[in-house]
């Protein structure tokens, strides 16, 4: 009766453990096809710049702000909830026909290309000599149904092709102009800082513009560049910005061209804001600016630049949570640097 009894209780002890172990897995591991947005960082940028002479006297300071963004399982689905700042949205909004892998690599192309578009429109602004160099060819996307995406990854940097460096789209298309479908090339990748070696058997593409075919890696590129000054003592450096995507590109050019140019433009002020950036200065709409608004308040920002267009989404979040932060809408970086430069100086 004894064994009975405790076999029994055996049993129901493994019931709990596996009942607690699926709860588990419901409410933690088990994917949701959903996505939470809530308010994320507002960064301070001088650490991530550098120029290499440059004016870094600085009393205040520029922050870059940011969006968390969470795929969400069950108990994060409950939690937000209960938070007022958290915006729930499906998967398939963000993601399109992308999977994870290649969504974060077009986010780390999207901020590259930013940040040299920061260099350039600072140059520009600043009136300094410069010139463009292409680095290497970045891989954001290996089509699921392509017969040559297990040779590649999201994020891979092509380096050479047969031997010959390749640095841009032009490099490549000269090489394989003389080369036919199905010929297998040696491929130079670097992947998470490892150097690799791939032979890759050259598949049918379509140009789009001449609506012909080529030979081709079967593989979504698109060009690293280096914006270089002529002046080696105005060179800009950045640092990890950790964060992906071309929002930046506003507060890391006002950083910049503080940098090149003598004087504080911060006027000892806690200046955050958003927008992306072009080379002719003009500053583009983005998403998520009620998310940032709220990060810039965490962070005590008292200024903080909004793109014109995304001005009255960011009026009604200011108003609803009571910040003291201060809006200014901009559409070009000449607006930001007007509004800067007539401040008065805080005491």
């Amino acid at each position: 009766m004894k064994i009975l009894n405790n076999k029994s209780q055996t049993i129901r002890v493994f019931r709990y453990i596996f009942m607690v172990a699926l709860l588990c897995y419901v409410m933690v591991f088990m994917p949701t096809p959903y996505i939470i947005y809530q308010p994320g960082s507002a960064d301070e940028v001088k650490p991530m710049i550098m120029v290499k002479e440059g004016d870094t006297t600085e009393r205040g300071t520029f922050m870059m702000t940011t969006v968390s963004a969470s795929y969400a399982n069950i108990a994060l689905l409950a939690l937000s909830s209960f938070n007022p700042n958290a915006e729930v949205d499906k998967k398939q909004s963000r993601l399109g026909e992308k999977s994870k892998e290649e969504y974060a690599a077009q986010q780390l192309f999207y901020m590259s290309d930013s940040q040299s578009s920061a260099v350039e429109a600072a140059y520009e602004q600043a009136h300094i000599p410069y010139q463009i160099q292409t680095e290497y060819l970045f891989v954001f996307s290996t089509p699921k149904d392509g017969s040559n995406n297990k040779y590649f990854q999201p994020g891979d940097k092509v380096m050479e092709v047969d031997s010959d460096p390749i640095m841009d789209t032009v490099d490549l298309a000269n090489l394989l102009n003389s080369k036919k479908v199905g010929d297998i090339v040696s491929v130079k990748l670097e992947r998470a800082g490892l150097v690799l070696e791939e032979k890759v058997p050259l598949v049918s593409i379509k140009d789009s513009e001449t609506n012909t075919y080529r030979p081709g890696l079967g593989i979504m590129i698109g060009t690293m560049q280096k914006v270089t000054a002529k002046d080696p003592k105005k060179q800009v450096e950045f640092v990890s910005t950790k964060v992906g995507g071309p929002s930046a590109g506003l507060m890391f050019t006002m950083e910049i061209y503080n940098q090149l140019t003598p004087g504080d433009l911060t006027k000892g002020y806690r200046v955050a804001g958003t927008g992306t950036i072009s080379v002719d200065g003009k500053v583009g709409p983005i998403g998520g600016v009620k998310h940032k608004i709220v990060a810039a308040d965490r962070e005590k920002a008292q200024l903080f630049f909004v793109p014109k267009d995304n001005y009255d989404e960011a009026k009604a979040k200011a108003d609803e949570i009571g910040t003291k932060i201060k809006l200014i809408p901009v559409s070009t970086l000449e607006d930001a640097l007007k509004y800067m430069e007539k401040i008065q100086t805080t005491s």
